[in-house]
C-alpha cells in the first residue's frame, strides 16, 4: 500500500499545500493508502444549512437536489457545499483497512458513524436511492475514506441507524452545551425545536438546575410544539431569529431586563448573529453551533452595539460528544420518542 499524510494531504489536488477540508478539489478514487478507512456508504446526513441551501436552490425538487449533490462530488471529490461551506456526515460499512492502522480497534464489517465533515471526506457516489426532504438524509450507494485523523462512532446496538444518525450528526452541540452551562445561568436556545436545539435544551437544563432557567426559542408553531413537548423550557418564545430587534425585546420581557449567560445558536439560516448578541448581557457566552453564522458580522456586529462577549465557534467536535449525545437520548425517553418520530 501506499503512504499516506495522516492529515490527509496526499488526497488534495488543489491548491496544493492546503488540508482536505479548506481544497477546492480532492482525490475521491477509493484505492486505499496504508493509512486509511475505506467504507460502504449507506446514508449520508447533509449539514442542515447545506441541505437548506440546496434545497432552495433546486425548489424541493428530488431530480434537481440529487443532481447538484452529484455535481458538487464531481468538482470536489467530496461534498462540500461551495455555498455554504460545510457538508454533514455518513455511515456505512467499514471494507478495508490501510496496514498502519490494524491495531485500532475496529474490523472490517464493523458499521460506523463519522464524526468528520463531509467537506473533508474522499467520497464517490454511484447512486442516489432516496432523499428525505424533511431529515436532510440521503440514502446512497457509494464509497468514502476515513483518515487517519478522522474520528468515528461505532454504531450503537440500542437504537436505529437513522436516529443514531441523527444524534451523532449534531453531537458537538450538546457536548458544548454540557461544559458552557452552569448551575443558576439563563441560557437561551435559539432554534431550540431542532434536532441539536432540543438536545441542547436538555443538557442545559441539567446543567442550569433548579436555580437556572432555560429559555427555548422557534420561529415556527411545529419548532415551539416540539419544545413544548419535550416539557423542559422554562419559558418558550417564538420568533424570527433574523430579527434582532424582536429578539432582543422578547428575551428582554422574559429575563426582566438581566438578560442570557449562555446563548446557543443552533439555527441554520443566515443573518441571526445580532440576535445572539443583543440576548447576551455584558460577560456573557454565545456558541454559535450554525455553520449558517458569519463570523465577521458576529466580531464587527458585537463591537457595533459595544458588547463585551466571548462569541466560541462551533467545533463539532469536542472530547466525549458522541457518548454524551447518544447517552441523553436514553436518559430521556420523551425525547427519544420525538426523534424516533422525527428520524426513524
Amino acid at each position: 500500500m501506499k503512504q499516506g499524510n495522516k492529515f490527509g494531504l496526499h488526497r488534495v489536488l488543489e491548491p496544493k499545500g492546503v488540508l482536505p477540508q479548506p481544497a477546492e478539489k480532492i482525490d475521491n478514487t477509493m484505492e486505499l493508502y496504508d493509512n486509511e478507512i475505506l467504507i460502504d456508504v449507506e446514508v449520508l446526513n447533509i449539514d442542515a444549512a447545506s441541505f437548506t441551501q440546496i434545497k432552495k436552490e433546486a425548489g424541493g425538487d428530488k431530480d434537481k437536489i440529487k443532481a447538484k449533490m452529484k455535481q458538487i462530488v464531481k468538482e470536489r471529490g467530496k461534498h462540500h457545499n461551495p455555498v455554504t461551506g460545510s457538508g454533514g456526515m455518513l455511515i456505512g460499512t467499514v471494507s478495508k483497512i490501510g496496514d498502519k492502522l490494524k491495531n485500532r480497534d475496529i474490523s472490517i464489517g464493523d458499521r460506523i458513524a463519522t464524526l468528520v465533515s463531509l467537506s473533508l471526506t474522499p467520497l464517490k457516489i454511484d447512486e442516489i436511492k432516496n432523499i428525505n426532504q424533511d431529515t436532510d438524509q440521503v440514502e446512497i450507494s457509494g464509497q468514502a475514506i476515513l483518515f487517519e485523523s478522522g474520528i468515528y462512532s461505532k454504531l450503537p446496538d440500542d437504537m436505529e441507524d437513522t436516529l443514531a444518525l441523527a444524534v451523532l450528526d449534531v453531537a458537538g452541540a450538546a457536548a458544548q452545551t454540557a461544559k458552557l452551562v452552569r448551575p443558576g445561568d439563563n441560557v437561551l436556545i435559539i432554534g431550540a425545536g431542532g434536532k441539536s436545539g432540543l438536545l441542547c435544551v436538555h443538557e442545559a437544563k441539567k446543567r442550569a438546575g433548579v436555580t437556572g432557567r432555560v429559555l427555548g426559542m422557534g420561529h415556527s408553531d411545529a419548532s415551539t410544539n416540539r419544545i413544548a413537548e419535550l416539557g423542559l423550557a422554562d419559558e418558550i418564545l417564538q420568533g424570527d431569529a433574523t430579527n434582532s430587534i424582536e429578539i432582543y425585546e422578547l428575551v428582554n420581557d422574559a429575563t426582566d431586563g438581566e438578560m442570557i449567560d449562555v446563548v446557543i445558536n443552533n439555527v441554520n439560516i443566515q443573518n441571526t448573529e445580532m440576535s445572539s448578541i443583543l440576548a447576551a448581557k455584558d460577560g456573557g457566552i454565545i456558541y454559535f453551533f450554525s455553520m449558517a453564522t458569519s463570523f465577521t458580522k458576529a466580531a464587527l456586529g458585537a463591537e457595533g452595539v459595544g458588547k463585551d462577549v466571548e462569541m466560541i465557534i462551533g467545533n463539532g467536535y469536542t472530547s466525549g460528544h458522541a457518548e454524551i449525545s447518544l447517552e441523553i437520548l436514553r436518559e430521556n425517553d420523551k425525547l427519544r420518542e420525538i426523534f424516533t418520530r422525527l428520524y426513524v
